[in-house]
C-alpha cells in the first residue's frame, strides 16, 4: 500500500523541507526507505530539536527557513559524506545564508514543471482506463487540491526562487470536434481521462501567470505525438487531423516546444513510436516547415506501461538526433530507468557502483561517446538531480558528473518534476550547494562543478534553447506583478509548504 509522503511524516512527527526517502512520482513504484536514509531522517528531527529551542523557535518554523534546509544538508553531510557545502552558522544564523548564497544570484528556469486539471495524482482509481495508468495496477486516494493551478503558482513562484517555468506536458490528445461538426474549444476539448493536463490549458495557464505578471514568466508545451490521431481502418497516423491539432498549438495556442511521450498511446493505435521511426520522421518535418524545431521527450521511468515501457528507452534518440541536426531535444529524466517493480532497484542491475553506471541513462552516454560533434542532443534532470541527492548523494555525483562530462555543462537543463516533489526549492538549494568530492573527480575523471557550470545548468542553457531575452528576465521590473506578490507573501509571514507530494510505502 502507499501513502503520501506528507501523511506519513505527519504520523511519525517528522519535519523536513528535504525528502528524507525516495519517493514516488507515480512513475515507479516507491522503494523502502534504507538504513542511511533512516539515519538522516533521525539526524535531521535530532539536530532541528536542539536548534530551535536554542533559539526558541517553532520547530515547524524553524524547518522552514533557510536554517532548517541547512540543517537538513549538514545531516546528509554527516552520514554520506561531504557532498553539500554548508557551514555550522548556517543552521542558526539566516543571515549566514543570505550572505553565502543570496537570492537571485542564478537565473532558474525549470523546463518541466506540472500541474493537474483539477485531476489529482492518484489517478490510478478514477480514470484508470488508460494504459499509461491502468497496466501500473494500483489503486491510490486522490487530493486535487496539491495538484492545482493555484498552488501550482504558490510552490514553484512564491516558495522557490524559480524565475521562468515551461509547464510541461502530460500525454493526452484533444477532441477536435463535436458530433455535429462543430470546432471543440477549452474544455470542451478535453474529458475525462484525456484531461490530466492539455495544451489548451497549459497555454491558458501561461497566459495567466504572465498577464498577472506584466512579463514573460512561463512558456508552455504542445501535448501532440505521431500517434495521437490515429487511423485505425488503415492502421497509420491521420495526418489530416495531426496538421490540424499542429497548426492549433502552434498557432492558437502559441506553444514554445512539443513534449513527447513515446511509451503512450492517447490515440488508441495499438502501439507507441519512437523518436527515428517513419511517424516520428513525417511529424519531425511538418513541424520544421511551420517553424517549430524544439522537441522535449520523456525517456526512462519506463513503468508507466507495462507493455510499451521498452520504448522510453533512448536508444532512439541517437539516429533522432544525428538525421535531424537542425532539431533541439531535450532528453527529460536524463533517461534514468529506474526500477518497474524492484524494491531493490541497485541490485536489479539498475546501478553499477563499479563505474557509477545507471540503467537507461548509460545508453544516453554511450550516444555521445560515439558521436562527440552532435550538438542538438540535451540531458535534462527533473527527477533524476533530485531524486538521485535523496537515493545517495554519491549516486547524484555519478550522475551529474556524467552528464557534463559527456555532454558539457551546456547541454544539461535544469528541471525538477515539480509539482510532484512540491516545491522545487529543497532542489534549487541543493544544488546550490552540491559539489563531486575530489575523490571522484580523481577516479572517475569527472569535474569539479563550476559556479559557471551551475549558471548554465540552472537555466541560461534552456535561455538559449527557447531564445529568451536574458537582460530582460534577470532584472524583474516593478511592473512584475509575481515580484511584487513575493514580497507581500514574505511580508505576510506565510509558512512555505513543508514536504513533497510524492508516495512512499505505507510501512516505512
Amino acid at each position: 500500500m502507499w501513502v503520501r509522503k506528507n501523511d506519513r511524516d505527519h504520523k511519525k512527527g517528522v519535519v523536513s523541507p528535504v525528502p528524507t526517502q525516495m519517493l514516488s512520482n507515480e512513475e515507479f513504484i516507491p522503494r523502502p526507505q534504507n538504513e542511511r536514509q533512516k539515519q538522516v531522517e533521525h539526524l535531521i528531527g535530532e539536530m532541528s530539536e536542539q536548534k530551535s529551542k536554542k533559539l526558541g523557535m517553532d520547530r515547524r518554523k524553524f524547518m522552514g527557513s533557510s536554517m532548517g534546509l541547512a540543517t537538513c544538508f549538514a545531516a546528509m553531510n554527516k552520514v554520506y559524506g561531504k557532498a553539500f557545502d554548508v557551514d555550522e552558522a548556517e543552521t542558526t544564523e539566516e543571515d549566514a545564508t543570505a550572505e553565502k548564497w543570496p537570492k537571485g544570484e542564478y537565473f532558474v528556469m525549470d523546463v518541466q514543471s506540472h500541474f493537474t486539471n483539477g485531476v489529482p495524482i492518484g489517478l490510478r482509481g478514477q480514470i484508470g482506463q488508460m494504459e499509461f495508468f491502468k497496466n501500473m495496477g494500483f489503486q491510490l486516494k486522490d487530493d486535487v487540491e496539491s495538484y492545482s493551478f493555484h498552488n501550482f503558482v504558490k510552490e514553484m513562484f512564491f516558495d522557490s526562487e524559480t524565475d521562468m517555468i515551461v509547464i510541461s506536458g502530460v500525454p493526452g490528445k484533444e477532441n477536435q470536434r463535436a458530433k455535429d461538426g462543430r470546432v471543440l474549444e477549452g474544455r470542451e476539448r478535453t474529458t475525462g481521462m484525456l484531461s490530466i493536463l492539455p495544451s489548451w490549458l497549459m497555454a491558458q495557464s501561461r497566459d495567466q501567470i504572465n498577464s498577472l505578471a506584466e512579463s514573460k514568466r512561463a512558456i508552455s508545451q504542445g501535448n501532440l505525438a505521431p500517434n495521437h490521431y490515429w487511423d485505425k481502418v488503415n492502421n497509420k497516423p491521420d495526418k489530416a487531423a495531426t496538421i490540424e491539432q499542429m497548426e492549433r498549438e502552434l498557432n492558437l495556442y502559441k506553444i514554445s516546444s512539443w513534449k513527447w511521450y513515446c511509451h503512450t498511446d492517447p490515440g488508441g493505435s495499438g502501439g507507441g513510436f519512437q523518436c527515428d521511426d517513419d511517424n516520428a520522421q513525417w511529424f519531425i518535418d511538418e513541424s520544421r516547415k511551420r517553424g517549430m524545431k524544439t522537441f522535449s521527450v520523456h525517456k526512462g521511468y519506463s513503468y508507466q506501461s507495462r507493455t510499451l515501457g521498452h520504448l522510453a528507452n533512448p536508444k532512439d534518440m541517437e539516429k533522432a538526433a544525428l538525421n535531424n541536426p537542425d532539431i533541439t531535444w531535450v532528453v527529460y529524466h536524463s533517461a534514468l530507468q529506474h526500477g518497474s517493480n524492484e524494491p531493490n532497484w541497485k541490485e536489479a542491475n539498475q546501478y553499477d557502483p563499479t563505474t557509477g553506471d545507471f540503467a537507461w541513462h548509460n545508453i544516453l552516454i554511450d550516444i555521445r561517446k560515439r558521436n562527440p560533434k552532435i550538438t542538438n542532443l540535451n540531458a535534462e534532470i527533473g527527477s533524476f538531480f533530485g531524486a538521485l541527492v535523496i537515493a545517495d548523494p554519491v549516486m547524484a555525483m555519478h550522475g551529474m558528473g556524467k552528464n557534463i562530462k559527456y555532454y558539457g555543462a551546456d547541454h544539461v537543463i535544469w528541471g525538477t518534476d515539480c509539482l510532484w516533489w512540491g516545491s522545487p526549492q529543497w532542489v534549487i538549494d541543493a544544488f546550490k550547494r552540491f559539489q563531486i568530492s575530489d575523490e571522484m573527480c580523481e577516479k572517475f575523471g569527472y569535474a569539479k562543478i563550476t559556479k559557471e557550470d551551475k549558471s548554465k545548468i540552472f537555466g541560461l542553457n534552456a535561455a538559449r534553447i527557447y531564445k529568451l531575452d536574458l537582460k530582460e528576465k534577470r532584472n524583474p521590473l516593478p511592473a512584475d506583478a509575481l515580484t511584487k506578490l513575493k514580497k507581500a507573501y514574505a511580508q505576510l509571514g506565510p509558512e512555505p509548504t513543508i514536504g513533497a507530494y510524492g508516495w512512499v510505502r505505507a510501512d516505512d
